[in-house]
């Protein structure tokens, strides 16, 4: 199932479905993106554009609130205040499909959860596509490497030349 299912990412919604190849949608989670803005800028925190694939999955099995640093687990979120934005349970590291976005990978530029949860459906993240605990570990077993994922849905107000490059 997982290879013939597409993720289609809105910037303009902060939201991402999981779409069949007739285009019908099969499940819709709200995200977060980049607050910095968007591109593929090295060292930018911005979310790139464009078509990519997931290329490694990451955290299988992991309790939820798994708190993850360079992708390996070093402990487990409490739910309380933390001192930065931790990247939880799941990892979906993506790879960019264009000339634009080829630096993706390097990047470090993921699907996952996080520990600021109440600013999902809003820009907030540091270039990454954040999602709820719960969300991920649901994306996770429905995706596999390979899957492809699109970028867009810009609003007209955030375009600006370098998403054309």
């Amino acid at each position: 199932m997982a290879l013939n299912m597409k993720l289609k990412v809105s910037i303009a919604r902060q939201e991402m479905q999981l779409l069949d190849n007739d285009g019908h949608t099969h499940r819709t989670w709200p995200v977060s993106t980049s607050r910095f803005g968007l591109g593929s800028t090295p060292d930018s925190n911005f979310t790139p554009l464009g078509r990519f694939r997931i290329v490694q999955k990451i955290g299988h099995g992991s309790a939820e609130r798994t708190i993850f640093r360079s992708r390996r687990q070093v402990g487990t979120w409490d739910g309380g205040p933390a001192p930065e934005d931790y990247v939880l349970t799941r990892i979906l590291w993506l790879d960019g499909l264009e000339e634009g976005n080829a630096n993706t990978f390097s990047r470090y530029i993921y699907i996952h959860g996080t520990n600021q949860e109440e600013l999902i459906g809003q820009p907030a993240s540091h270039g990454c596509i954040r999602l709820t605990n719960t969300a991920v570990v649901e994306l996770f077993d429905l995706v596999e490497p390979g899957t492809e994922v699109e970028i867009g849905d810009v609003p007209p107000e955030n375009l600006v030349p370098e998403h054309f490059v």
